[in-house]
């Protein structure tokens, strides 16, 4: 049984790997289906050199896990409510960047 500090653990964790758009874009694309890193670089328009160190993160932070098939290795996200999660926090994000009730929002940058 995770404790809270374990679990904030693993919810910052989850908020660092997706601080980086590359990494985000990654998770969104595994979301749809899982792919190899050849055909995932091609997708988002970058080296496969790029790509590894990117998934080797999301390896590390526990998102992402690395399937062998033959002699090539396809990605899929490690569980499939992370997909879900990703739709739950993409859609809760786009309502509040839509709705924008602070009025010092444009002047501070706080909102």
């Amino acid at each position: 049984m995770l404790t809270l500090a374990t679990e904030l653990d693993v919810l910052a964790r989850f908020g660092r790997a997706l601080a980086d758009p590359i990494r985000c874009r990654l998770l969104f694309a595994l979301r749809e289906a899982p792919a190899h890193p050849s055909d995932l670089a091609d997708e988002l328009g970058i080296s496969r050199t790029r790509l590894s160190n990117h998934l080797a993160c999301l390896r590390d932070c526990g998102l992402v896990v690395a399937v062998p098939v033959g002699r090539r290795t396809r990605y899929e996200l490690a569980d499939p409510r992370l997909g879900h999660a990703l739709d739950d926090l993409r859609s809760a994000v786009v309502a509040v960047e839509t709705d924008r009730t602070c009025p010092d929002a444009a002047e501070k940058s706080c909102c």
